[in-house]
């Protein structure tokens, strides 16, 4: 009896290995460590998101480079992967709000649309079951930020990967820098925190990891306030008070140490 290497179970995107591994979920998220960084802070007056916009080129106009998007009006997400994916999956997110919301007449629970999206991360093969047709043939690369108010007026913050597996935060941080924001998150973060010190904390965070200098050409931010309920991004004008107002870093940003060993 022979078996199969680890290449041969490398083709086939829903295979176990004899290990009990699904090397093509695996790789999903490794890509996702390649993406933009994300950060999600959670308080009792809302949540935060945050994420870096990285330009190819000097050319690409930044407005039209997308990383946060809005499900519902009482929630929103930040994104970390392949951009195309994300779009689908924020997609029938939206459906399924709307869905509910002609349904039931209410609001979608913030994490029932998260329990959709991780449904949909999930449903991929590599051919069709003859009655329907799969809407990706790999898992998803890309790993998502959901913040949210309920109608009980309680913020919370997932974490969705392409495992199709969701995580409540109190502060959690995607995407290739993930791990210095992380631990940042972990030194900074305090349960009574207001909506305005989430903004900061986030936006800290990010211009710590960050490779380029922060501006507001280069990050995009949200917020939903557990007061009104109501998810927004912030705009460009918005963005640059918020960064002028932010407190002097207390050591080299990435970008900073990368100009004092050039």
């Amino acid at each position: 009896m022979s078996f199969l290497g680890k290449n041969d179970y490398d083709r086939g995107v829903n295979t176990f290995s004899p290990e009990g591994r699904l090397f093509q979920v695996e790789y999903a998220i490794e890509a996702i460590k390649l993406g933009s960084t994300a950060v999600g802070v959670n308080t009792k007056e809302g949540g935060v998101i945050a994420v870096e916009k990285r330009g190819t080129s000097p050319l690409v106009e930044p407005s039209s480079i997308e990383k946060i998007l809005e499900i519902d009006s009482h929630v929103g997400c930040a994104m970390s992967g392949l951009t195309a994916d994300a779009r689908t999956l924020i997609d029938h997110a939206r459906a399924e709000a709307q869905n509910h919301w002609f349904t039931y007449n209410e609001k979608m629970p913030v994490e029932s649309c998260v329990h959709a999206i991780s449904d949909l991360a999930l449903d991929f093969a590599d051919s069709s079951d003859g009655q329907r047709k799969r809407i990706m043939s790999r898992p998803f690369g890309v790993a998502l930020l959901v913040a949210g108010v309920d109608d009980d007026g309680v913020p919370v913050l997932f974490n969705t990967d392409p495992s199709g597996t969701y995580t409540r935060f109190k502060a959690a941080a995607i995407g290739s820098a993930s791990e210095g924001a992380t631990s940042m998150l972990q030194e900074q973060y305090k349960e009574d925190l207001t909506l305005d010190q989430a903004v900061e904390l986030a936006m800290v965070v990010l211009r710590q990891v960050m490779e380029e200098k922060l501006s507001a050409r280069n990050v995009e931010l949200g917020s939903v306030a557990a007061a009104d309920k109501k998810f927004k991004i912030y705009t460009t004008a918005q963005m640059e008070e918020i960064i002028n107002n932010l407190p002097a870093p207390t050591v080299p940003t990435l970008q900073q140490a990368a100009e004092g060993q050039a």
